[in-house]
This record gives structure tokens, sequence and C-alpha cells, in this order.
């Protein structure tokens, strides 16, 4: 698959159309606070408009706390690498050297540094630190397809439903981390997303408002910083001016929507005026030994870029190498089978995965960066006839690190062949509470929703990882 090979009329493209461009800005507050003169005179003035008591007390409850959030927390950022196709657990991080040839695959497994953990030969830098990671090999993906939307909103009900409405309203963990605990560092975005093609690749912020959407931080280079002729003390100037004029007119219209797109256009000029954006993304200002390290490559580029912005604030980010770039279906495909599609790809991944966890080590970020490595499934147990693995929904493999993770572990296991879990079965809410907990944010708690009705962050019987704690 290729970006141009996208075609919402295509079955296998119409679940593309999630994710959009619309930046996220600070977390949000109470627009309405019952007891106010300014909450008097709102709903006072909605009522003139004819607003029913459920439309003033939905306005209310839309304003009202929801999730809390607590002080203590092991994560301030995430990054999310996100394997777009959906990676083979057999060829990866689960191999079945026992298993018939059909099973098994071409590649071998070898010794990592944790004594009896093994993955595949073409991995060998995650190998050598195996010390850094969790592997998850039984995660269930039985409620997720081809889309971004399940496990990157780690919701069961976040689903593709072919009808231009992709995830029913949930809002991705991005979103939800931009909205109750908003950007590390005041002027930045909480929440980036790194990718070739938002629309394949990213998931939202569903109802959650357009507000908590994902700054596409790939067009964002060279965007935040000041207009040639544009001084920072004559945009200061023409910020107040306009900051007059705005509140006469709030004497006479007191509506929320305009209050919300003050606080959008405030909060523009300082992401402008502070230049922290503009610094973050700009690789040029990082030392060439750096680059050089990570490599002149997509992959490279974008886990170089989401550690920057990770040192910047930025609470969460996604990146994606290339859209479908693991669907390994076989050499008929454009991304190809195992050993022509997959093999070549390999190396640059685990250098780029490895490289990303050590610098953010070194720097001594790592203890409060959880990285999260998964795609939408996995693929089949059983190789087609063109070297390739089908869709496969009912297991799947992940890396963790980072953040208090227990590094050197193997979560849950297979069967023999691969396909099925045999124990710890998880699933996308025991991500998303693990996600929401490791924040500082209750994964218990609730957003509302459009009508105002109170919804779970996390749905299901599920519970944070303890293994991961």
């Amino acid at each position: 698959m290729s970006q141009s090979d996208f075609n919402p009329e295509n079955t296998h493209g119409r679940h593309h159309q999630s994710g959009s461009s619309f930046a996220s800005f600070a977390p949000g507050s109470d627009l309405i606070r019952s007891g106010s003169r300014r909450w008097f005179l709102q709903t006072g003035m909605a009522g003139l408009a004819g607003l029913s008591l459920p439309e003033l007390l939905r306005q209310k409850a839309q304003a009202a706390p929801q999730a809390q959030i607590s002080q203590k927390y092991q994560a301030k950022s995430v990054i999310m690498i996100w394997l777009s196709g959906g990676p083979s657990q057999l060829d990866t991080w689960d191999l079945k050297p026992q298993a018939p040839k059909e099973i098994r695959g071409p590649f071998n497994p070898i010794q990592t540094s944790v004594s009896g953990i093994e993955i595949c030969e073409h991995l060998p830098k995650q190998a050598a630190m195996m010390d850094k990671f969790a592997i998850i090999r039984s995660m269930d993906a039985t409620a997720s397809n081809h889309t971004p939307t399940t496990f990157q909103a780690a919701n069961p009900k976040s689903r593709r439903t072919n009808d231009n409405r992709d995830g029913g309203g949930y809002p991705s963990m991005g979103s939800v981390a931009a909205k109750f605990r908003g950007p590390n560092v005041p002027g930045m975005p909480g929440f980036v997303a790194l990718a070739d093609s938002m629309a394949a690749d990213i998931y939202g912020a569903g109802h959650l408002g357009h507000r908590y959407e994902p700054l596409d931080g790939v067009k964002a280079a060279g965007k935040f910083g000041m207009p040639d002729g544009v001084t920072s003390s004559r945009l200061t100037d023409r910020d107040a001016l306009r900051r007059q004029f705005d509140q006469m007119r709030k004497h006479a219209d007191m509506s929320s929507d305009l209050a919300l797109q003050d606080r959008y256009v405030q909060e523009a000029y300082d992401m402008v005026l502070s230049g922290n954006v503009a610094r973050a993304f700009d690789l040029n200002k990082e030392p060439q030994k750096i680059r050089d390290k990570y490599g002149d490559s997509s992959f490279g580029r974008k886990s170089l870029l989401a550690r920057r912005l990770v040192e910047a604030g930025v609470t969460f980010i996604t990146m994606s190498d290339a859209w479908g770039h693991w669907d390994h279906h076989g050499d008929e495909v454009k991304w190809g089978g195992i050993t022509k599609g997959l093999k070549p790809m390999l190396p640059s991944f685990d250098h780029g995965v490895t490289t990303l966890i050590s610098d953010l080590e070194e720097r001594g970020l790592l203890d409060s960066t959880l990285v999260l490595v998964l795609g939408e499934f996995g693929r089949g147990p059983v190789i087609t006839k063109t070297d390739g693995r089908g869709h496969w929904t009912p297991v799947m493999s992940m890396l963790a690190a980072g953040a208090g993770v227990p590094g050197g572990q193997v979560i849950g296991a297979t069967d023999r062949r691969g396909g099925e879990i045999a124990e710890r079965r998880l699933g996308p809410g025991d991500l998303g509470a693990t996600v929401f907990s490791k924040l500082g944010i209750d994964p218990y708690g609730h957003w509302i929703k459009p009508g105002g009705r109170p919804t779970p962050l996390v749905e299901g019987p599920s519970a944070p990882i303890a293994e991961l704690s």
C-alpha cells in the first residue's frame, strides 16, 4: 500500500478516514462555573435564547470536572510507535522454531541478553538490550481491524465502521492525554502525530472535540516561526489591541464558543511568541553526530523528532513510518511478503527503536517516558503461497519500555502455532488503563459525550497491566 493507493471508495481504504490535523494545546478547563457571575449571565442569556433546562444542564455537566488527575505518575510523556499494517508476531517477537515450516517461517530465533527470551535473528540490537523491554505476546486484537482506531484509542468499542465515522466517537489515548494532562510545558501542544498520512495512520479526538486533535507534526516544521517583517513586540501589540476589542464585544455576546475561539487564538499567539514549538521541530538544531546516529530514514528522523518533542514538553507523540508498511500479505502486494518485504525492513526498525531508547536513557528521559511499539493486529500462523501472512486478530505481540516498566520479561504466551492466546489474555482496555495510570489519569474516570452522557475512559473489565507497573 502507498498514499497514492488510498481511495475512500475502496473497502480496504474506507477505514483510513479517521484522524485530522487540528492542533491540540493546553488542558481543558471549566467554561461555565456554577455560582459565578459569568455562569449566571450565560445561563440567563441562554434562557432568553430559548434553550431548555436539559440543554443548560448539559452545558454545566460538560464544564464539570471529569477524570481525576493524580500528582503521582510514572510517565510525563508517551511515544507510541505505530507499525501500520500489523506486524507479524511469528517473525519478530514470538517465533515458533519447533513448528512446521509453513508456520515457523524463514527466520530463526536468537538468544537475547535475558536468559530464556528469544526473538528474531534480524532484531539483534533489541536482543542485546532486552533488559529494557517488556514483550507482550498475548494481546487480544479481536476487536480491531485494519485501522488505527481500536488500539490508538485502546478501546474495544472504537471500531472501523466504513461510514466515514470510524471510532464511534471514542477518543484516542493521545487526545485523552491532551485534555486531562495537557502539555508538560506551557505553549507546547499536548498531542503530536508524526505520520506521512494522518488520515490513514492516526486516530484523533472523536467526540472529545477538535481542541484535542493531534498537531500534524510532519507539516508543522517551519510553521511556528515569526512571519517575515514581524517582530515579537509588534505581534504582542497587535494581540493586546485585539483583546481590547474582544472585551468590548463580549459585553454584548457571552457565547461560550467565542470564549473558546479567544482561547484558541491566545494559545496560537503563545506558541509562536515562545519559539519553543519552532525550535522543537527544527532538526537542524540537533548536532550532526546525533542525526547520523538516528539515520537519514523516515523512521530515524521521526524517532529523533519524537525525542526532541519529549524534551520540549509534549505529552503524547504517535509516530508511523509509512502507511501499511507492515502489511506483508505476500510478494504480490507493494510491501511484499516475509522474506522480500519484512526482512529488509527489520534492521532499520531495530536500529531506530534501540537508538531512541538509548538516547532517552542517556538524557535521563527514559524513566519518565513510556515507549510503546505496536500495530493493529498480528499475522496468520500459516505462510501463504506467496510467502506472506494474512491479517490475524486473535493475537498480536507488542513492546513496552520506560516509565517504570520492568524490562527483560515476557508477558503472556501463545499456543504452539502462535495463532491463539494460551495464557494471560490482555486487551485494548488493559493497555489504555496502563497508559492512563502511568500518566496519572484515573483510568476509571470518564469524559462527556455530546448530549451530556458520561462515558468511561476504559471500557469493559480492564485494569492496568500489573507486570508493567
